[in-house]
């Protein structure tokens, strides 16, 4: 017969320990015990329990801090504290702390093992609803659209190595979903109850992105006026995930490195090494390995980062996915601006699947999403879509030009090009003026202008 679950007693006082072991021994359930606190972890460590029975006075250790260590170390263990005062004070203390419950001494043995079974049976009904909610995530990954071979093994790859603690390498063009990937990956992990924090590395300076990371110690440098927790604090026990790592400085370089080995660093201006359990994952449209040849990457950070490497093909490597990608797109607008049942006319379509998409999917989302505002009936012409989507000499809204011109002044024609050329280029764009400035080849004031004199409505949409 299985034991109903295990219990670990940690207690200074040997005929307490030996009392609550038969006690517990005789109900089926597996128990050992500890007289220390320094022996309790050790037991932890190198052990499987459910649940911790605690004394709040121990020879080596104050009960209250050794349960603060439970917590982080195995946060999944339930706690029950042991005290011989019935204060609220210690009660709300060890309830603030992580503990679950507590008794005091002398306690009566049924009330013990009632709240010994209840709180097993609430961590067991807990592990195996974790349980059924990971086994639902890998048989549907809803967010990510894709029937293609490509895309299969993609799906594929990440449901295997969800689970795992692995580091990850996430290749891919700009607009190919990179974070969607990570976000998925952690959603099907064993940390997907803790906090997934994206750091865009490519957008901060050396120093704010160190501060950001690390956190810092008051004084660290002029504007440091209080203590902050940095990132990889507040990813303990989740997942943190680096989007364009190549963008980071070498120096920076070599302190990650280090949190990925130890799994610890130091704040910034601070001497206390702090200890975090932090799955990494990583993402990148440059090639790693020509930066690491060039010297602008650290190659043993490289291949810390490229334990499992998953590359993500452009849209135009897999343009069977690009109708089920409109769709879906066209079903989640049409809900968000409660226009329902819209439909893609076949001229739309065709254009939509004769284009390259250089943004990838990102600008699939971005023109679908346009196209949903601007349709005035439930059927999407060719009309309303970008125009680059006609420029290698489709047909379609540009074959229409000359309706399109009568009766206006060149002056309206032209402010009306130059309106759709800025929209188009902000959708290509993710809608980052500075970006599109780039490509126009124009200082940003400049585009700024414009905007303001087209009365352009500029909005900023994240990464699918």
């Amino acid at each position: 017969m299985l034991p109903r679950g295990s219990v670990l007693i940690i207690d200074d006082e040997q005929e307490i320990r030996e009392s609550i072991l038969e006690l517990l021994r005789m109900e089926g359930y597996s128990a050992d015990s500890a007289s220390t606190a320094e022996e309790g972890l050790k037991k932890i460590e190198g052990g499987i329990f459910d649940l911790v029975l605690l004394d709040i006075n121990l020879p080596d250790r104050n009960g209250l801090d050794l349960l603060k260590v439970i917590k982080h170390e195995a946060p999944e263990v339930g706690v029950i504290m042991i005290t011989a005062y019935d204060s609220s004070q210690m009660a709300f203390q060890a309830s603030k702390e992580g503990a679950e419950s507590y008794i005091t001494k002398p306690w009566d043995n049924d009330k013990l093992l009632l709240e010994v079974r209840n709180l097993l049976d609430k961590s067991r009904l807990q592990a195996e609803n974790l349980q059924l909610r990971r086994a639902l995530k890998r048989f549907s990954l809803p967010n990510l659209v894709g029937k293609s071979d490509k895309m299969q093994k993609v799906m594929d790859l990440i449901t295997q190595v969800a689970a795992s603690r692995a580091t990850i390498l996430i290749n891919g063009e700009s607009g190919t979903g990179k974070e969607l990937v990570a976000k998925t990956i952690h959603a099907m992990s064993p940390r997907a109850d803790h906090s997934f924090v994206p750091v865009n590395t490519g957008s901060m300076p050396v120093d704010l992105l160190e501060s950001t990371l690390f956190g810092h110690v008051k004084g660290a440098f002029t504007s440091a006026i209080a203590t902050k927790r940095g990132l990889f604090e507040v990813a303990d026990q989740g997942t943190i995930f680096f989007d364009e790592i190549g963008t980071v400085g070498v120096e920076t370089q070599s302190k990650l490195l280090r949190v990925i080995q130890e799994r610890e660093f130091m704040r910034l201006g601070g001497t206390e090494t702090i200890k975090v359990d932090v799955r990494i994952l990583a993402a990148t449209n440059a090639d790693l390995r020509k930066l690491v040849v060039n010297g602008h990457f650290r190659e043993d950070l490289f291949y810390r980062l490229n334990v499992i490497n998953i590359c993500l093909p452009p849209l135009r490597d897999r343009k069977e996915d690009i109708p089920h990608l409109a769709e879906h797109f066209l079903r989640k607008f049409g809900e968000e601006n409660s226009r329902p049942g819209l439909q893609f006319a076949p001229a739309a379509m065709k254009a939509v699947m004769d284009y390259d998409w250089p943004g990838n999917v990102r600008e699939l989302e971005n023109a679908v999403e346009r196209a949903v505002v601007l349709a005035a009936g439930p059927v999407l012409g060719p009309d309303i879509l970008p125009e680059q989507l006609f420029q290698n000499g489709s047909q379609g809204a540009a074959g229409n030009a000359s309706e399109d011109i009568a009766g206006r002044s060149l002056f309206e024609i032209m402010e009306a090009k130059e309106r759709t050329v800025i929209l188009d280029m902000l959708a290509r764009t993710n809608y980052s003026q500075t970006d599109a400035a780039e490509h126009f080849k124009i200082p940003l004031s400049t585009l700024n202008q414009k905007i303001k004199r087209l009365q352009i409505d500029v909005k900023r949409r994240g990464e699918p």
